[in-house]
């Protein structure tokens, strides 16, 4: 494809495996908008090599983060990506004519996401079809600021789509539970921020009634390995954002009676 009138943003933090291959499936766009927070293994370097505008900005939470990268797109129309996604060549078609002709009326388009897991495209669990805002127009849209779960909040009509994008999540078990470490203390400090309650036997609880609505109600049985792994990471990770929540709320306690 020809370079089009298209901004795609990306925040990466030690993406070096993945950079090569996402800016390569948005290699049709005529910028590429990479805010980096504090990169070890070479990310910001390789981006721009590939040709990327490179930004170092210090860790602001998702949200904000993404909306620092959106803030530096020039063009009218913005693709948000995570570093660990990709564009196939059907979808990359579509978004093409969509930037050309411009003439829907539409103020973002939403794409259906397939998620894959050590290898395996997971299609229960809610992982498909997982449908995203990621094309919209920049003077319409702007992020939520959450830490955690963020979204593109658009003003004006979305149209669904019916194309996807590529996400390969992590699989090494190793990275995945320091993910858990880290997406569990953000949730645990927004559901604080909101004034939520948590006991420890309360994060059990949330917990085990997680593993069973995942591997039982969603299906996850039917994934293979896959499924039950990521049913019990996804259990795991309820039970310490809760947990860490209930240690948040002891504190407190702590320092109103000291």
């Amino acid at each position: 494809m020809d370079k089009i009138p298209l901004s795609v943003a990306l925040i990466t933090m030690n993406e070096a495996r993945n950079i090569d291959a996402c800016v390569h499936s948005v290699s049709f766009a005529d910028q590429i908008v990479v805010v980096d927070s504090s990169s070890t293994d070479g990310t910001p370097s390789m981006a721009g090599d590939l040709g990327c505008e490179v930004y170092s900005e210090p860790w602001q939470g998702f949200g904000l983060q993404k909306q620092r990268a959106i803030d530096r797109c020039r063009n009218t129309w913005v693709l948000l990506l995570d570093a660990d996604e990709r564009i196939p060549p059907e979808t990359a078609q579509a978004i093409g004519k969509i930037v050309a002709e411009d003439n829907t009326g539409a103020a973002g388009y939403s794409f259906s996401r397939r998620n894959y897991f050590q290898g395996r495209w997971i299609k229960h669990l809610g992982w498909w079809p997982d449908r995203l805002v990621r094309l919209f127009r920049r003077d319409r849209a702007r992020m939520s600021a959450a830490a955690v779960h963020e979204a593109v909040v658009v003003d004006g009509p979305v149209v669904p789509l019916d194309l996807s994008i590529d996400h390969y999540t992590e699989g090494d078990l190793s990275r995945v539970l320091a993910k858990i470490d880290h997406y569990s203390t953000l949730g645990a400090r927004d559901a604080y921020n909101e004034g939520r309650k948590a006991s420890i036997y309360g994060a059990f609880f949330r917990a085990g009634l997680s593993f069973v609505q995942n591997y039982f109600l969603k299906l996850g049985i039917m994934e293979g390995y896959q499924g039950l792994t990521l049913s019990v990471t996804d259990a795991v990770n309820k039970f310490f954002k809760y947990a860490k929540l209930a240690a948040l709320l002891r504190e407190d306690a702590v320092d109103r009676n000291s």
